[in-house]
Order: structure tokens, then C-alpha cells, then sequence
């Protein structure tokens, strides 16, 4: 089984604390009321956010996939850092055994960048390829700008 790693950089205006919290320690309530034409809700059905934990979220009817699920690994909101696992679709994919994300929110210039890798772990015998990955990829830097546009015009979100 191989593994492909990707790292990339989004930069906001955006506090990273408030990135942090929208993104990852709230997103079960923040994500589904931003875009709700993408995701429909978010759910924990272990635990209640912390390490350990397993959210669940339901996508739109439109939507190819229907649902995840991550685990989380490792939360640690003080340094604005988690690491999460994806462990279950309701898609199968034909090449990905499951996805590990690791996140991190660091300040610049009264803003932030996250610090986002990806590592897909491959199904025995197939080999991954850029276009594999590339729209979850950008569904990744779509939400993150939703998410900074949103906590832009509600300063008191998130503070």
C-alpha cells in the first residue's frame, strides 16, 4: 500500500483561533448554516468532539458522496492544531484505503495560514495519481473561503 502526501497553504485574514474554531472545534454547527447547498449536517456519533471522536457528516442529495466519517486523532485547540482520519464513505472509492489529515492554523500579519496535509493511503496494488485527489483538493480551498468570507461579515462569530 502506498502513500501520497500533500501539503498545501491557505492564507486568511482571519485569526487563526476563529479559523480554527469555525473549521474544526465548531464546524458541526458553523459549515451546514454556511453552505448548506453542500453539506446538510454534521453529527458526532462518538464522543463529543475531542480525540477520539466520530463525526459523521451528511452531504446534499446532489452530492456524489452522501456521507463521511472522520475520527479524530489528535485535537489540541490552544496551538490550533488537529489531526483527523477519514474511515468510511458512502462511496466506495476504487483506489483510496483512507485519507489522514493533519491541520494547523499558525498567525501572520494579523491573519493566518493554515497548514493543511493529506495523506491518502492507497488500496494494495493501485497506484494514485494528482487527478485522484485534485477536486477534493479544491472542495478543501472552497470551504476555507466560504468560511473566511463568512467570519468576515459576523466579526462576532467565532470570537
Amino acid at each position: 500500500m502506498g502513500v501520497i502526501t500533500y501539503s498545501q497553504e491557505f492564507k486568511s485574514a482571519i485569526a487563526p483561533s476563529r479559523m480554527f474554531k469555525a473549521l474544526i472545534v465548531d464546524s458541526h454547527n458553523i459549515i451546514p448554516m454556511i453552505v448548506p447547498e453542500g453539506i446538510k449536517s454534521v453529527e458526532f456519533i462518538e464522543g463529543e468532539g475531542g480525540a477520539g471522536s466520530i463525526k459523521k457528516t451528511y452531504f446534499a442529495e446532489s452530492s456524489p458522496i452522501k456521507y463521511t466519517k472522520h475520527k479524530i486523532d489528535a485535537l489540541d485547540v490552544d496551538n490550533c492544531y488537529c489531526k483527523y482520519t477519514l474511515i468510511e464513505t458512502g462511496v466506495q472509492f476504487d483506489k483510496i484505503d483512507f485519507v489522514v489529515y493533519e491541520v494547523k492554523f499558525v498567525a501572520v500579519d494579523g491573519g493566518s495560514v493554515c497548514k493543511m496535509t493529506s495523506e491518502y493511503h492507497a488500496k494494495e496494488g493501485c497506484e494514485l495519481k494528482e487527478d485522484d485527489i485534485k477536486q477534493g483538493k479544491e472542495k478543501a480551498m472552497g470551504l476555507v473561503k466560504s468560511v473566511e468570507e463568512y467570519l468576515l461579515a459576523n466579526p462576532d462569530v467565532c470570537a
